[in-house]
């Protein structure tokens, strides 16, 4: 899907410009926003569609501004983000009852973190869910335990991010020497040798289809949740969505106050709507195994 006129960022030097001029496109309206989307899925309205991608820009700016402490150029961050946008816009359905924000959020984050574990490769950081977990979890939860301290971690500190996160404490301790001990891949090997220490690595990284295999993948999940959403009512659905699929989830008080009732009919909410969403996850997952069989 391309778009035109919208803006590029080529470095970080001129971010400051970059964000300053995605901020002229005006927000829109829910109503405008679904109108939109309806005339880009039902006629490839390519004029929708670039008003629902630059809309959106500031979206992909804040969350790839979360980014920023992995060592990659923002810059690039920013435009592997804009590249999930684009995919989100290309695939939103307005009929589920959703904004595209929040739909959008899952496809930048997941652009931008496969982003991430291509370029850290080198360090072999793994590929398990609870790997990836650590990886992108491990310097928040450092900030809200304070544990700013130089080099390895307290024990204390490990015990407590490993209970957070589910992960062995072992997993902590490599994570945090991996995430805190960088060297800069262009930097000499030393003043006597000649080239960058990127001259002497081999390139451990998947394989173009094993990437894609991946993707395609991650997409599929993706589909399932939403169509298991759509079994969901309103309610349900908002207290679902602000408890389970946040980056910083809701709490009971908070969605008792909203919905005014108690937070224990909050939960009793929650755990009907997870279970909902779970049982037709399982059955369209149960049917494209049949269909694939």
């Amino acid at each position: 899907m391309a778009t035109k006129n919208v803006p590029s960022i080529t470095n970080d030097g001129n971010l400051s410009r970059y964000l300053q001029d995605i901020r002229k496109f005006p927000m829109l309206e829910p109503n405008e926003e679904y109108m939109l989307a309806k005339s880009w899925r039902e006629h490839e309205d390519t004029e929708a569609a670039h008003r629902l991608v630059t809309s959106h820009l500031r979206l992909v700016g804040k969350i790839a501004m979360g980014y920023r402490g992995y060592g990659l150029p923002v810059a690039e961050i920013i435009s592997e983000g804009n590249v999930g946008l684009m995919q989100a816009v290309k695939r939103f359905d307005p009929e589920r009852g959703f904004r595209l924000a929040t739909y959008a959020m899952w496809w930048i984050r997941a652009s931008i973190q496969e982003f991430i574990l291509r370029s850290w490769s080198l360090v072999k950081m793994g590929t398990t869910a609870s790997q990836k977990k650590l990886f992108f979890n491990l310097r928040k939860v450092k900030g809200q335990i304070q544990a700013f301290e130089e080099g390895d971690l307290l024990p204390d500190h490990v015990t407590e991010i490993a209970t957070r996160l589910g992960v062995s404490e072992a997993d902590v301790v490599s994570m945090n020497q991996r995430l805190g001990g960088d060297t800069s891949l262009n930097a000499p090997r030393s003043q006597e040798a000649e080239g960058e220490w990127q001259d002497w690595l081999a390139d451990d990284t998947e394989s173009q289809e094993s990437v894609l295999a991946e993707s395609e993948e991650m997409a599929s999940r993706r589909g399932m949740l939403e169509l298991a959403m759509d079994k969901l009512n309103d309610r349900e659905k908002r207290i679902f969505m602000a408890r389970r699929l946040e980056e910083d989830p809701s709490t009971l008080e908070e969605l008792s106050q909203e919905f005014n009732v108690s937070r224990e009919r909050i939960r009793q909410i929650e755990v009907r709507a997870f279970e909902k969403v779970q049982k037709a996850v399982k059955r369209e997952a149960q049917k494209q195994t049949a269909g694939n069989a």
